[in-house]
């Protein structure tokens, strides 16, 4: 029973913090470069991906400088998020369309076991690319940019944010959530992707 109650409280304390989160997405800003004025989410400056090295599902390291020369699309997530899920099946999608085009699809899950994400998303949602487990949110705060929302944690400011890396190594796009102008579908992260190839 306790355990249900934490999980609604801590679902109730996302929503409220997607609330101010979105009231502050206007002036997020990375470390080296800032998203345009024109919100399309692409970084005006050339930023240099934080490198990473994390288990998959499978217990194989997936590390992001093996993936030099190939497009990556990084999605951050967790199993509670109804945003990550409603992603879920668009990423799928994506991967499908895109694998034959050097683009390498991830998805990074914060701070959850093994055993539910396997259940709760890979299974759920039949995805059939890597999904990498962040168990600490080291790497998932090591994207978010410093000047959104200072009283979240770090890897609370990431999830449900789309990043595209382009094959030197740089980030490209940053999508960070807005339920307003919520983009399941990947509509513009598929325009910048295209963009790119």
């Amino acid at each position: 029973m306790a355990a249900i109650k934490k999980d609604i409280v801590q679902k109730l304390l996302f929503t409220l913090c997607l609330i101010c989160f979105v009231a502050c997405k206007q002036s997020s800003k990375t470390e080296s470069g800032k998203l345009n004025t024109n919100d399309s989410n692409v970084l005006e400056t050339a930023v240099k991906a934080p490198e990473f090295s994390l288990k998959t599902l499978n217990d194989s390291i997936i590390n992001l400088n093996d993936l030099l020369g190939k497009i990556v699309v990084v999605h951050i997530a967790t199993t509670w998020c109804p945003f990550c899920n409603a992603e879920a099946p668009y990423l799928e999608a994506l991967y499908n369309n895109y694998k034959d085009k050097n683009v390498v699809v991830l998805l990074i899950d914060v701070k959850e076991p093994k055993a539910l994400v396997l259940q709760k998303l890979k299974n759920k949602y039949k995805l059939s690319f890597p999904i990498l487990l962040d168990l600490d949110g080291k790497v998932a705060a090591s994207y978010a940019p410093k000047d959104v929302l200072p009283e979240l944690d770090r890897d609370e400011v990431m999830l449900a944010s789309n990043l595209i890396i382009d094959s030197e190594g740089n980030i490209k796009y940053m999508s960070l959530l807005d339920s307003k102008n919520f983009d399941a579908e990947l509509i513009q992260l598929q325009k910048e992707l295209n963009e790119l190839l």
